[in-house]
C-alpha cells in the first residue's frame, strides 16, 4: 500500500490512466473487430471501409501509449493483406 503521497499520488493517477487507457483499448478494438466481421461475411468494399475507419484509431492507439508501434503495424499489416486477398 502507498504510504508516502508521492506514492499515494501515483497510485491514483495509475487508477486514473488505466481506465482511460482501457476504454481506448476498447474503442480500437470495435474497429478492429468490424474489420474481422466484413472479412467473414466476404463483403469486400465493407472491409475496405471498416479497414479505413480502423487504421487512424489505432495509430493513435501508438500515439497515447496503448500499444506499441510495431505492434500497430504488425496488425495493419496482416488486416491489410486480408483485405487485398478477399475474393
Amino acid at each position: 500500500m502507498a504510504n508516502s503521497p508521492q506514492s499515494k499520488k501515483r497510485a491514483r493517477q495509475n487508477e486514473r490512466r488505466f481506465d482511460v487507457n482501457k476504454a481506448r483499448r476498447s474503442r480500437i478494438r470495435t474497429y478492429l473487430r468490424k474489420v474481422e466481421e466484413a472479412l467473414t461475411a466476404g463483403d469486400k468494399d465493407a472491409a475496405a471501409a471498416a479497414l479505413k475507419a480502423a487504421q487512424p484509431e489505432l495509430m493513435r492507439g501508438v500515439t497515447k501509449g496503448v500499444y506499441h508501434k510495431n505492434t500497430a503495424a504488425r496488425k495493419m499489416s496482416r488486416l491489410t493483406h486480408r483485405v487485398k486477398t478477399l475474393a
